[in-house]
């Protein structure tokens, strides 16, 4: 080894003792003839000093250092002069009095200071990748992952699972997303597909036996991209048989408790809440509500379906919602802002804003005069509103009006300060429409993946109404983010069948495109689910990111762009020959 120790790990007890590091140049100070350096790696920092009264020639050598060269030192440890200790350093009541250097690599001047107060921009960061993982910010999300994802492994070994691989390249199934296709040389005018999840595979697998399955997956999806989105992405990937929702339930919460008590120091508390998602729409108007701050919704669809404000009348008539939240005491509400909200409102679609001011005894605003006395008194019960609050309201048509009233919710509890910022808020989300009806398409297709079980009790409603089957799906969410899906599996070919043919997918199709499946299904597969776990997305939130991008190495940009290796990239004219591929202009 080229050290004896890392930087971050020297300390009073080491006193007296001569160590060797390797590091990068981190800065420099110098102190009339003295040389002050701070030498970095992964564990942190320790300060060297060059004394020219020790060594003139080590001295002047040291001159010549600048930031980021890489060197080896040697020295004695020794105490730091009073007045020059940094407490919050565990190196820092010490330093090295260098009798020995050697300089590994020198470096360029770097695009950017290598720290994490830095300001950049993310194409340079990402162009320079290498650099800016450098930071120790950086550095630290990347070592919380590898963390998290040993507690993962660890957890999931001692209650009986095995890691099963399953491929990379697959056969294109596509179900939603856009897959990535990869042309087969071998077997020309052919593709594979990387898999968006390996859902099929890991149900192949409980039907071979294996029980308990898990794997840290690569998963891959040509979709456009967010903040919490990347082309590839990785997930925790469960599958069990022989089990029910309450089974996957106690499994991950089980792990979600250790990972939080290992990584945060934290004490998770379990069992997690359980909601339907009906109750979530009609309470939060979305399937992932963020629960840190209050203001849940108010439908009053049922109310004013004859009240005299005509915009709340039509709204009903045509079978949308009339659907509001209570702003309770803000610090200030002048006219400016309310003509704001209505702009931000109108721009996410919805036609307009109404709102009431609570006064002690009455409701006023624009819209007051249009409603009796006893409509005003229902308003205010429904709400528990007091003095001082502001009943928004928004009505339209029912998914839009639930959207754009999600984000006024979201807007109006950053501006208050009402997100509690030091809770962990978990939430399972079940009981989930089985089909959703595509309106473009004039069909009804799957709300989650079509291999998802559904309620015994709901079967008889495939002749009648198919939008009142339940799936048995759930997903978990964490202070108003989806981290992890997963359902009940179907296990008899017969019902994969019918679900097959209700979507609209003939006994040809399903045969080229699941077949493998479905053949399987009559080989005696056990009931079975599983789940999936988001792991950029958990560990991000995690380490308080924004992005998803914090916590991967090396993550592409929002166009699916890599600045640092420009992928993707064009290919040779030879390379197209030997697929059987041209290239339109």
């Amino acid at each position: 080894m080229l050290r004896t120790h890392t930087c971050g790990e020297l300390s009073k007890k080491d006193l007296g003792k001569e160590a060797t590091l390797a590091g990068w140049v981190a800065t420099r100070r110098d102190h009339g003839n003295l040389i002050f350096i701070d030498i970095r790696d992964r564990e942190g920092l320790t300060q060297i000093v060059f004394n020219p009264e020790d060594d003139k020639a080590l001295h002047k050598k040291a001159e010549g250092l600048r930031d980021e060269f890489v060197i080896q030192v040697k020295g004695k440890v020794r105490k730091r002069p009073e007045g020059t200790i940094n407490k919050k350093m565990l190196t820092g009541e010490v330093e090295i009095a260098v009798s020995g250097l050697n300089i590994l690599n020198t470096s360029q001047t770097p695009m950017f200071e290598i720290a994490d107060d830095a300001e950049l921009s993310e194409d340079v960061r990402y162009q320079y990748r290498y650099l800016d993982l450098r930071r120790p910010a950086m550095q630290k999300n990347l070592v919380l992952r590898h963390k998290v994802c040993k507690i993962m492994r660890d957890y999931l070994d001692k209650k009986g699972f095995i890691e099963v691989e399953t491929p990379i390249l697959t056969k294109s199934t596509p179900e939603g997303a856009r897959d990535y296709l990869v042309p087969s040389r071998v077997n020309q005018g052919k593709f594979f597909a990387l898999p968006q999840s390996p859902q099929l595979f890991k149900q192949l697998l409980m039907v071979s036996g294996l029980d308990k399955y898990f794997q840290i997956a690569k998963c891959f999806r040509d979709e456009d991209l967010r903040a919490d989105r990347q082309p590839e992405f990785t997930q925790l990937d469960i599958e069990m048989s022989f089990v029910e929702e309450k089974d996957i339930f106690t499994i991950i919460e089980g792990l979600l408790k250790i990972i939080f008590k290992e990584a945060l120091d934290y004490e998770l508390k379990i069992p997690f809440d359980i909601l339907s998602h009906g109750d979530a729409m009609n309470r939060f108007g979305c399937d992932k509500p963020d629960r840190r701050y209050a203001m849940e919704m108010v439908d009053l669809s049922q109310d004013l379906a004859s009240c005299g404000f005509n915009v709340f009348k039509q709204a009903i008539a045509s079978s949308g919602i009339v659907k509001g939240l209570n702003l309770k005491k803000p610090k200030e509400m002048p006219r400016s802002r309310i003509d704001a909200l209505t702009d931000y409102v109108k721009s996410q679609g919805s036609g307009g804003l109404a709102y009431f001011k609570v006064e002690d005894k009455d409701l006023s605003g624009p819209v007051a005069k249009f409603f009796n006395e006893a409509e005003k008194k229902l308003i205010k019960e429904k709400f528990e509103a007091r003095p001082g609050d502001y009943i928004l309201i928004l009505a339209g048509a029912k998914g839009l009006t639930n959207e754009v009233l999600t984000r006024l919710r979201s807007k109006l509890a950053a501006e208050e300060g009402l997100i509690k910022k030091d809770i962990y808020d978990f939430l399972w989300v079940s009981d989930f429409p089985l089909f959703k009806y595509n309106d473009e398409e004039k069909r009804w297709e799957s709300e989650h993946h079509p291999f998802t079980s559904f309620s015994d009790e709901d079967v008889k409603y495939f002749d009648s109404d198919l939008g009142k089957i339940k799936a048995r799906s759930y997903d978990l969410v964490f202070n108003g983010a989806e981290i992890a899906s997963g359902s009940i599996r179907i296990h008899r070919k017969d019902m994969q069948d019918k679900i097959f043919k209700t979507i609209g997918i003939d006994k040809e199709e399903a045969k080229m495109r699941f077949g493998f499946l479905t053949d399987a299904l009559s080989f005696g597969a056990p009931p079975h689910g599983g789940i999936a776990i988001g792991l950029d997305r958990l560990v991000a939130m995690l380490c308080g990111c924004e992005s998803i991008r914090e916590v991967i190495a090396f993550p592409k940009t929002q166009k699916a762009i890599c600045p640092l290796t420009k992928a993707p990239s064009g290919i040779s004219d030879k390379q197209l020959d030997e697929l059987g591929l041209d290239i339109k202009d």
